[in-house]
């Protein structure tokens, strides 16, 4: 007899910058959550799927939950954050290696008791003396009656095979949710504009402040082409010509990085166009955040 196949829903939860969007995108085997070293690069949820013989993981990462901000983007956030732990399966909360301060312990607080909580360690592979860990995991294991902890390095993928596997056996036994082809639910509309986002992030530093967005105002396929025309929106006049750099030349690097991600994930073809727009207190404004995909 096959054994009995489990599907289900498993929300990633952290503290910003805790590196759920890399675990997300190495469960998943593909870059399909955006990536940078600024805290609060995910904003909205991202689903991804990963199917093998026996079971479905439906992963949803949320954007890190924080409480130094009030504006309506980051009520957004933490909204988001707190209706997913009450819509699935498990829970898989992260936290660093031998850090767990005050933003860790806001996450903890939340987490629910009615249902499986993993607690994933990550970056175990900046821990120099792996010894040191072990007083780590005993306290941690302290703060909440997780059913088990799991080290891993979502960057070099050390233990997140251990890591699906216990995830798994806490899934509902039912049938897939989704087709076995299928890696998220995010449209390529979404991504488009995450992955512009992403290259700004990373191009930009901490030389443009928080309040940016990307909103995609043209998306046409036409055979294994698909045109692009993507809004870049910041808050002031002072920061279009941040954004723009010398001569165009930086909207056109970030240009050309984001068209090589978005042909990789795909799998055609794509003809990118940038622009700057300003729209002051966009940040604060809930109709332009639920324009942008956030809600």
């Amino acid at each position: 007899m096959a054994d009995p196949f489990h599907a289900g829903t498993v929300a990633i939860v952290g503290r910003p910058n805790v590196g759920k969007s890399t675990l997300l995108n190495r469960l998943v085997g593909a870059k399909i959550s955006i990536v940078s070293a600024r805290a609060q690069t995910t904003r909205a949820r991202i689903t991804g799927i990963l199917t093998r013989p026996s079971v479905q993981l439906v992963f949803v990462d949320t954007p890190g939950f924080q409480r130094e901000h009030s504006g309506a983007l980051h009520q957004m956030m933490n909204r988001s954050v707190r209706s997913t732990l009450g819509e699935v399966d498990v829970v898989l909360a992260v936290y660093e290696a031998l850090r767990y301060g005050a933003a860790d312990e806001a996450v903890t607080a939340l987490l629910p008791r009615d249902r499986p909580v993993l607690a994933v360690i990550n970056k175990t592979d900046r821990a120099k003396d792996k010894r040191s860990v072990l007083p780590y995991l005993a306290n941690l294991a302290q703060a909440f009656p997780f059913r088990e902890l799991v080290p891993v390095s979502a960057t070099r993928g050390d233990q997140v095979e251990d890591l699906i596997a216990a995830t798994a056996q806490l899934l509902p036994v039912q049938p897939a949710l989704y087709g076995e082809d299928e890696i998220t639910l995010a449209s390529e509309r979404f991504l488009a504009a995450e992955m512009v986002r992403e290259k700004l992030f990373r191009a930009l530093g901490d030389e443009l402040p928080y309040k940016l967005a990307v909103e995609i105002e043209a998306f046409k396929q036409e055979g294994q082409l698909r045109r692009i025309n993507a809004a870049i929106v910041v808050d002031k006049d002072s920061q279009k010509p941040i954004v723009i750099g010398k001569g165009g030349e930086r909207l056109k690097a970030i240009g050309t990085a984001a068209r090589r991600d978005m042909e990789k994930l795909f799998g055609g073809k794509v003809h990118l166009e940038l622009w700057v727009r300003i729209r002051s207190g966009w940040a604060d404004d809930a109709r332009a955040l639920a324009r942008f995909g956030y809600e």
